[in-house]
């Protein structure tokens, strides 16, 4: 059993924060106690920190096996940071040479050394293996672990070996994490690795702090991106094309417009692309244009806009390159721009490969196509494409949720889909279906002898733009499903048979129709309209340039969140410094501290800023962004929950910080929420209580209102009351 830690002390200890996210602190707490440990968490959702904090707690060396020579530097450069002691964290890999190796085995055997990063290749090497064999090892990591499976996307076979090896060097505890990975994919993973026990651990995919736009791609798409980027101007942001020819060109048409860029793909040599990662990381350029080759070996939290210049040829691929923005839980802005044609010409590429690859490529495309052409909610949508469920209706952080269409009745249509499917045996994929309803007389019909069937194009004399958007949002409503395993033939569910007995009234938004005209970007608040702009701008100068002198990655020395803090908050002592969100103790000991606080200083003297100083900094600095960024988001109608998560606070805390900000007499609506989540009833009973009573006690309330309203309706309704009638 492992000693009693207090996990959240020792979070704000290390990396300055005082909550952890999703199932981190469990993950954590599951390694500490010996047990193998499986992690599925999406890009941006806190992996890393599962191993780094525990190997910061517990005796010994863990030992990181990393497929990414540029990302173990990034790591180790970012727990160094955190740390006042030299060597806490090392790599060994091909890139070290003989004295730079000797003096990492020297902090391993000191006992200075908490986290080895090693490449699977270095880890297999016998003078390792022995070497390895001599060190207290606390747990091994295997990050990247869809590498292990030949069902995943990025197959090493150098992975396969590293459970003999573990066996070699010593038994400990194993945790294996990967960002993707199919039920088939997993299973693969824990066998291989032994540790087919292990207690799995899967995070949402879902990213409420992501933004996803699909605009119309137009002659003028350069224009576009360079009218985006110069109202982003200094964030940092990566392009996606689909040829090495087009990234050139973009990469070259954005430094012509004073945009610091460069180009990425595998066409260029190994320095240049490492001089280009190593730029952008240390913030020299703010985009990199890029084929697919780029991204996996970076891990920078601020990076504030993902841009696909040419749609994705499958929607894991769309997933993973929008997942490397905003990392940090700030702004990520990912905007796609989509024409059809582009799709017809991925379809030619596959001309010549084996059929049943052409096959797999078409219905991959096919559902990028629909994600891009729907205007259901794009949340929706791409959880749903992963197997999860995202109850609400309107996510409000993406295009179609912003601008909604109006929703048209289609239980007839559907009724008329799901019988044809029932017809045709389940045997057959969307083309098929929507032809056999609209009676067109296809040779693969003709051949099957459908047309003989007595619904065949029973959906003749309906508008034919309907049948996709129904079937599309037929199988998010979980009324057919697609056979994936079987080429995505469509079946009928339990619920559809249902239907099919008792239609009921089914809602569709039809799809978008892209245009040549281009949309307006929808601008965004992405700061505080309490943080101080010209302080914010002067502490990124101030942090760029002790990045330069440090020679690290600007992120490792203050977040971006942590300078915003900054610019609304003043600190001026280290102890007010050390209340800001990501500053730990391991970092209030760098002198570059000092830096920060004499420019915040001399800033607020030569402005005449009046500091709060009589109030507790830990408690209101800390918290003043946050309540903004609440007041901003319920002003866009995001759902409380959704707010919460992108917070990482519970609900009911969530509720303690609105009604702090109504009893501080700022007025919110929240009547797009208590519509979508109570009864209309019951939201009236309880405002009539309100009115009447002589108190506003929470428990009074209660006792009064008896067992028919729970406490956290009695709250929501209280909260619309003091905003819309008291002083």
């Amino acid at each position: 059993m492992a000693k009693e830690v207090n996990l959240a002390g020792e979070l704000k200890r290390y990396f300055g924060f005082d909550k952890f996210k999703g199932d981190q602190e469990a993950i954590i707490h599951n390694l500490l106690d010996g047990q193998d440990t499986f992690v599925l968490m999406p890009t941006g959702g806190g992996k890393s920190l599962c191993y780094q904090l525990p190997s910061l707690i517990m005796d010994g060396t863990a030992i990181v096996i990393s497929p990414l020579i540029a990302l173990m530097k990034n790591q180790v450069d970012v727990i160094s940071n955190l740390s006042d002691e030299e060597g806490v964290a090392h790599y060994l890999n091909s890139s070290l040479n003989k004295s730079a190796i000797d003096q990492v085995k020297s902090d391993i055997r000191m006992g200075v050394t908490k986290l080895l990063y090693v490449a699977p290749e270095s880890l297999t090497k016998d003078e390792n293996v022995e070497f390895l064999k001599s060190v207290n090892i606390s747990f091994y990591a295997i990050d990247e672990a869809h590498c292990i499976s030949e069902w995943g996307h990025d197959f090493r076979p150098e992975y396969r070996r590293i459970r003999p090896i573990i066996n070699e060097i010593g038994k400990a505890p194993i945790i294996a994490l990967t960002a993707t990975a199919t039920d088939k994919v997993r299973t693969d993973i824990k066998k291989n690795l032994g540790i087919v026990e292990a207690k799995e651990f899967k995070s949402s995919f879902n990213r409420p702090n992501l933004y996803y736009e699909v605009r119309p791609k137009t002659k003028d798409i350069d224009k576009d991106i360079i009218k985006f980027i110069k109202k982003h101007s200094g964030k940092s942001g990566i392009i996606y094309c689909l040829s090495r020819k087009k990234v050139e060109e973009l990469a070259e048409i954005l430094r012509a417009n004073d945009i610091p860029a460069a180009a990425y793909h595998a066409g260029l040599d190994s320095s240049t692309r490492s001089q280009t990662q190593d730029d952008f990381l240390m913030e020299k350029i703010d985009v990199i244009v890029a084929t697919i080759a780029f991204g996996m070996g970076i891990d920078k939290p601020d990076v504030r806009f993902v841009i696909h210049y040419d749609i994705p040829k499958s929607l894991e691929g769309y997933y993973q390159e929008t997942g490397r923005a905003g990392r940090d839980g700030g702004e990520g802005l990912c905007i796609t721009f989509y024409a059809y044609k582009d799709l017809q010409k991925l379809e030619k590429f596959m001309e010549g490969k084996p059929v049943a690859e052409q096959d797999i490529g078409r219905q991959l495309l096919q559902e990028t196509a629909a994600y891009a052409e729907s205007s259901v909610c794009r949340r929706k949508m791409l959880l749903h494409y992963f197997g999860e469920t995202y109850e609400k209706d309107n996510c409000g952080n993406c295009d179609n949720c912003l601008h909604p269409k109006e929703q048209i009745e289609a239980k007839s249509k559907l009724l008329i889909v799901l019988n044809a499917i029932v017809s045709i045996k389940e045997n057959f994929r969307t083309d098929y279906v929507i032809n056999y309803v609209k009676g067109i007389e296809t040779d693969d019909i003709v051949a099957h002898n459908h047309q003989e069937n007595d619904d065949f194009g029973a959906g003749a004399d309906e508008d034919e733009k309907l049948w996709n958007p129904v079937i599309r949002q037929a199988l998010i409503a979980g009324y057919i499903k697609k056979d994936v395993e079987n080429y995505g033939l469509l079946k009928i569910t339990a619920a559809g048979k249902k239907f099919i007995k008792n239609p009921e009234s089914f809602l569709i938004v039809e799809d978008k129709e892209f245009t040549d005209e281009d949309y307006e970007a929808y601008e965004r608040d992405g700061a505080s309209s309490a943080l101080d702009p010209t302080l914010y701008n002067m502490l990124k100068d101030l942090r760029k340039k002790v990045a330069i002198k440090t020679n690290q990655p600007p992120y490792t020395i203050f977040l971006d969140v942590s300078l915003e803090q900054m610019a609304t908050d003043y600190p001026i002592t280290l102890d007010e410094l050390r209340s800001i969100q990501g500053v730990g103790d391991g970092k209030i000991k760098k002198n570059y501290c000092n830096y920060f606080l004499e420019l915040i200083k001399k800033h607020c003297s030569e402005n005449n800023i009046e500091r709060q100083s009589d109030l507790r900094v830990r408690t209101v600095a800390k918290k003043s962004i946050q309540k903004v960024s609440i007041i901003q988001s319920i002003d866009r109608q995001i759902p409380l929950d959704d707010i919460a998560t992108a917070k990482g606070i519970d609900f009911d805390d969530l509720l303690d910080e609105i009604e702090a900000i109504v009893y501080s007499g700022t007025k919110l609506n929240i009547n797009y929420f208590l519509e979508d989540v109570m009864d209309e009833d019951h939201i009236e009973d309880i405002y009539e209580y309100f009115k009447d009573s002589q108190t506003d006690d929470l428990h009074v309330a209660m006792e009064e209102l008896g067992n028919d309203y729970d406490e956290n309706e009695i709250r929501l309704v209280r909260i619309k009351f003091m905003s819309e009638v008291a002083d």
